[in-house]
């Protein structure tokens, strides 16, 4: 299974972190050691102390494909979750500066939290929201997204052959923000509940 991140997908959230907004789908990657299935804690790692939360639409990859049209991309999908792509901060900071890769930062064990999935919605556009220990953190909906579902299956599906199962992380919208050891963060579509993830 691949987890397939998009970065910089809201212009409100590259603006919150002084990007520049991309001209195409920004990419990267986590290992299937990332996932966090749903109702599992996430343990609060010890290289470091600047963990942030960024709450996603994340869709399921639901059939082989590659080099897929944009006209046929909305064949390869049919579930979406929320999910949280936790960051380590801190070590992304240094990382950038250095001009070196920042997979120790985005893809270390449990930073991809997903959701339970759920069949698609047939009317667009799809709210979804997250909340920090009962309150609204982030409020996302597609119809402000850069890049939309079809968009991006077409282009990542030029690089990596999809498979059935493999995940992709659509981007987050602004409020990311720091996390610490006792909150609990939950997910949305709409007002259905699909993900809940205790930080211990």
């Amino acid at each position: 299974m691949k987890i397939i991140c998009i970065g910089r997908n809201y212009i409100d959230h590259a603006k919150e972190l002084n990007n520049p907004v991309p001209k195409e789908p920004l990419i990267f990657l986590k290992p299937d050691s990332a996932q966090l299935l749903p109702g599992k804690p996430f343990f609060y790692p010890n290289f470091s102390k600047d963990i942030h939360y960024e709450g996603e639409l994340v869709l399921k990859v639901g059939r082989n494909g590659r080099h897929i049209e944009p006209k046929f991309a909305h064949k390869y999908y049919d579930e979406v979750t929320v999910g949280i792509d936790f960051t380590a901060r801190d070590l992304q900071k240094k990382f950038k500066e250095k001009g070196w890769p920042w997979e120790l930062a985005k893809g270390f064990d449990g930073s991809a939290a997903i959701g339970r999935f759920i069949k698609l919605p047939k009317e667009e556009p799809i709210v979804y929201s997250l909340r920090k220990n009962g309150e609204q953190v982030q409020l996302g909906n597609t119809k402000d997204m850069i890049f939309h579902f079809d968009q991006i299956i077409a282009y990542v599906s030029q690089f990596f052959t999809l498979k059935m199962g493999d995940v992709i992380f659509t981007g987050t919208p602004a409020g990311v923000g720091p996390i610490v050891i006792g909150d609990k963060l939950e997910g949305y579509i709409g007002e259905e509940h699909v993900l809940s993830v205790k930080i211990l």
